[in-house]
């Protein structure tokens, strides 16, 4: 009996699928961080960083998930989709501000006004780690994978995290908080926020990736 081969069209179906879901989350991922991250955490009025730094490294992870199976120049495209996608975000929530409220909703049009007005320097704060971020962390994994080959998955996660929050929080915190904090409070900003996104990479993030990549290659096969 002649062996039936699998279908190489299912399997690329698959695959775009897949595709559409990992970037589905990685685009979410971002627009949720850059809200959260008008709340600023602080412990013992010591230490501060903003709510979006708990889920932005899952967002890394995710573009990890992309350049490990789709490679450098799809996760470039999503990367430059993202970016649209917060660019659009602005200008709708905004539209949202300059829309009158009637008077007994002043009390949510103040709150949603306070929220979103402030979202635009965040997003434009994101947006200049984004790239910067996003783009080295893509490309140096990629050319980690090239050095070291297949194995090790956790030093291309890690190794190119390590690189790219420098580029990415930086940025984002001169930004965003700039003229807003002491200076003190900043640059234990940028330190607390870069250690603690590496941090729940390493810890939870990079788990994650090895688990989401290896289905994903299961489910194109």
């Amino acid at each position: 009996m002649e062996k039936v081969t699998e279908n190489p069209l299912k399997n690329r179906e698959s695959g775009d699928m897949l595709l559409v879901i990992v970037s589905a989350f990685f685009v979410s991922a971002y627009l949720v961080s850059n809200i959260m991250a008008v709340k600023v955490i602080g412990i013992f009025n010591l230490l501060y960083f903003d709510a979006g730094t708990i889920t932005f490294p899952f967002a890394y992870m995710l573009g990890d998930v992309l350049t490990e199976i789709w490679g450098f120049r799809t996760a470039k495209k999503v990367i430059l989709l993202t970016f649209m996608c917060n660019i659009l975000m602005v200008i709708c929530t905004q539209i949202g501000v300059w829309l009158p409220s009637p008077d007994y909703l002043d009390t949510t049009a103040h709150a949603y006004d306070t929220i979103f007005n402030y979202v635009p320097r965040i997003v434009i704060a994101s947006l200049a780690g984004f790239l910067l971020g996003e783009l080295s962390n893509a490309w140096l994994m990629e050319k980690i994978r090239i050095k070291l080959g297949e194995k090790r998955l956790w030093v291309r996660t890690i190794g190119s995290s390590t690189v790219a929050y420098i580029f990415d929080t930086v940025p984002f915190v001169l930004i965003a908080f700039a003229g807003t904090l002491p200076a003190r409070d900043i640059l234990l900003m940028i330190a607390l926020q870069y250690f603690m996104k590496l941090g729940i990479e390493a810890l939870f993030g990079t788990p994650m990736a090895y688990s989401m990549i290896a289905m994903i290659k299961r489910k194109m096969r």
